[in-house]
């Protein structure tokens, strides 16, 4: 019924662009020309035959707005470049008018996204309110059962409301009690099954381990004879510590396991706020970079930058740039020694320069450069690396993306040196969250808090 009266009102939408689009360029809205009529009527066929093919009429449920709008976007950009095509060919061009194509193009359009727009929104409305839900079944062990519980908490507005949980685990169901989240917990299957035919359940979601095929095979086959939308959400927790993303490589469904966690299309905006804002703050600190260059030349002899090479995206190795803090000394090949609290080889101006992070404005040179980024997870001396990475899980997985200047694990205390592995861990825990779940405006608060908060740190010396 929906989806039926969604295809009209698109189809009306046509209509009405080439009707509003005739007004605007010839002050009537009649008197339509053959052409424009053809036109108008062949748009609402193309409208009604491919805008399934794109699934424009797919549920949108916990799906995001943005990629539906695009998937929209493109389906009428097919549309309108099908119908100047059958222009061609007719040979009736010259008859339309160039301007009330192009009106009519925008405005059926945009009455199409926007109405589209404004129902998701409704929708989602609703759906906070408790209303247009679908219940959900969960099968699965009590801890991956819980995080599927927390993702349909915060996402009240995909409209999914859990029922019931079946426990896989192997553990008595007396351990977790009879309930979990507010909600029953059952063991026996044919028992799970009979709940949710009686309550009409409309989906079961499979949150087990790609090793659970038998399992997996029971349920499919239990519920055969049902019309119940049975998912498979696997629990890959234990094989990587993110992006578990479904590709499609040669052709084959392909879960990613370890891999480039953002596609370079996504990251267009972070390379070119990054390209920006370096050549920008290079400009405005142009000052500030002379006055301290002469301080690091009177303070003590050497050279004014400190360079060292650091890893960078997929491990490519890069030389970074600092302002010297330190005295110029020698240290053995292959060893790195941090700098410590009250340090005998840091100067005074280097002193202040690491507690209020001016030796890293160098670096702005390196994101200009593009081997760094601003924000992201800080790059380590390649010494700390070959020492870290057997003994922190995760940890190489740091360099998946660029490294930045400053990260969520700086802006949250996590800065200088690491002394303790236990440090290096909870420091590393809070980049890979950052890859997990970065977002331009993500690195946007991140920012934000660097410059109020994070260019001074008790744990920078």
């Amino acid at each position: 019924m929906f989806r039926n009266t969604a295809r009209c009102l698109d189809a009306l939408f046509v209509i009405a662009g080439g009707l509003l689009a005739h007004w605007m360029r010839f002050s009537t809205p009649i008197a339509l020309s053959d052409t424009e009529h053809l036109l108008i009527a062949f748009n609402c066929v193309l409208v009604l035959l491919l805008f399934p093919g794109f699934g424009v009429y797919e549920p949108w449920r916990g799906k995001a707005l943005s990629s539906m709008l695009l998937r929209v976007a493109a389906a009428w950009l097919v549309v309108v470049a099908t119908a100047l095509v059958l222009a061609f060919t007719l040979h009736r061009m010259d008859a339309v008018s160039r301007l009330w194509f192009g009106y009519s193009t925008l405005i059926s359009g945009a009455l199409i996204i926007v109405t589209k727009c404004l129902v998701h929104v409704a929708l989602r409305s609703v759906r906070r309110r408790g209303m247009n839900f679908r219940t959900v079944a969960i099968v699965g062990a009590p801890g991956f059962s819980r995080t599927l519980l927390a993702h349909l908490d915060h996402a009240p507005q995909a409209g999914f409301k859990p029922v019931c949980i079946f426990d896989t685990s192997i553990e008595p169901a007396g351990t977790y009690g009879a309930r979990l989240n507010r909600l029953p917990v059952l063991t026996d299957l044919n028992a799970f099954a009979a709940k949710v035919r009686e309550e009409h359940v409309n989906e079961v979601w499979l949150a087990l381990p790609l090793s659970e095929e038998h399992t997996i095979y029971r349920f499919t086959r239990i519920f055969r004879h049902d019309f119940v939308n049975l998912r498979f959400i696997p629990d890959v927790r234990s094989l990587s510590l993110f992006n578990h993303a479904l590709v499609n490589v040669v052709g084959l469904p392909t879960l990613n396991l370890s891999a480039t966690p953002v596609s370079p299309p996504q990251m267009w905006s972070k390379l070119i706020f990054d390209r920006l804002f370096a050549a920008a703050a290079l400009l405005a600190l142009a000052p500030v970079f002379i006055v301290l260059a002469i301080g690091i030349k009177l303070s003590s002899p050497g050279p004014v930058f400190f360079r060292q090479t650091r890893k960078g995206v997929d491990g490519q190795p890069f030389a970074i740039y600092k302002f010297r803090s330190m005295t110029v000394h020698h240290e053995a090949h292959g060893q790195v020694t941090q700098a410590a609290r009250n340090d005998a080889r840091i100067t005074k101006l280097g002193g202040f320069m690491r507690r209020t992070s001016l030796d890293e404005l160098p670096q702005f040179l390196n994101v200009l450069l593009g081997q760094m980024s601003v924000v992201g997870p800080r790059p380590h001396a390649v010494e700390h690396d070959d020492l870290y990475k057997d003994q922190v899980y995760g940890y190489m997985n740091r360099y998946r993306i660029k490294p930045g200047i400053t990260g969520w694990a700086q802006v949250n205390g996590y800065r200088g040196a690491t002394t303790k592995v236990e440090k290096m861990e909870t420091r590393v825990k809070f980049d890979l969250f950052y890859i997990h779940n970065w977002s331009f405006w993500f690195d946007m608060k991140i920012v934000f808090i660097t410059i109020f908060k994070g260019f001074v740190g008790r744990n920078a010396f």
